[in-house]
């Protein structure tokens, strides 16, 4: 039975710092067992939570990866060059790493957090998304996939990633497949 606590400690940045940042921050104030990545941004239900956490409560991973892209969740139709471009870069990920994910640029990841607090992450923004992936599987981490709900924003709605975002992942999962030194499992 998961356990939660009414303690929430905020933190902030004095400026935006990007999502990397912020996440190295938050590994250092971590007190729990189990940690969820979540944007602000809220194109992912936090309904999903207990399907995130169900592999690492039951002790058969290390980290669980939300996808967009599998099970039969709810999600809103939007642009066809972003799912393009996930299936992409993670196409790309799965070359460098030797693994079968089918969204690493998901928002959700959950961790053990002695696992994650193990890591060196240097990424400041969205970079932190193919050196989490790259390093999980340089330390041959018990890696889960589930299905989740995604209720992407248009432009209009604030969505700023673009096509510069994408080659700027690319270079990243170039670098860290070749930095962490991959074996082929």
């Amino acid at each position: 039975k998961i356990k939660y606590t009414n303690k929430i400690v905020p933190v902030f940045h004095d400026k935006n710092m990007g999502k990397g940042a912020a996440i190295r921050t938050a590994i250092d104030k971590m007190t729990g067992d189990i940690c969820i990545i979540q944007d602000a941004d809220l194109e992912y239900d936090p309904s999903d939570y207990p399907i995130l956490l169900e592999p690492l409560v039951d002790t058969r991973a290390d980290c669980v990866y939300g996808s967009r892209f599998v099970g039969s969740q709810s999600k809103r139709v939007l642009f066809f060059w972003h799912y393009l471009g996930n299936k992409f870069l993670t196409l790309l990920s799965n070359m460098f790493t030797n693994l079968n994910l089918t969204d690493i640029e998901t928002c959700y990841k959950a961790f053990r957090c002695d696992v994650l607090k193990s890591i060196p992450l240097q990424c400041n923004r969205f970079g932190f998304e193919p050196e989490i992936t790259a390093k999980i599987s340089k330390k041959r981490c018990r890696i889960f996939e589930v299905g989740i709900s995604y209720s992407g924003r248009t432009y209009d709605e604030g969505k700023k990633i673009t096509w510069k975002d994408g080659i700027k992942a690319m270079f990243l999962i170039i670098k860290y497949g070749v930095i962490c030194n991959i074996d082929k499992r």
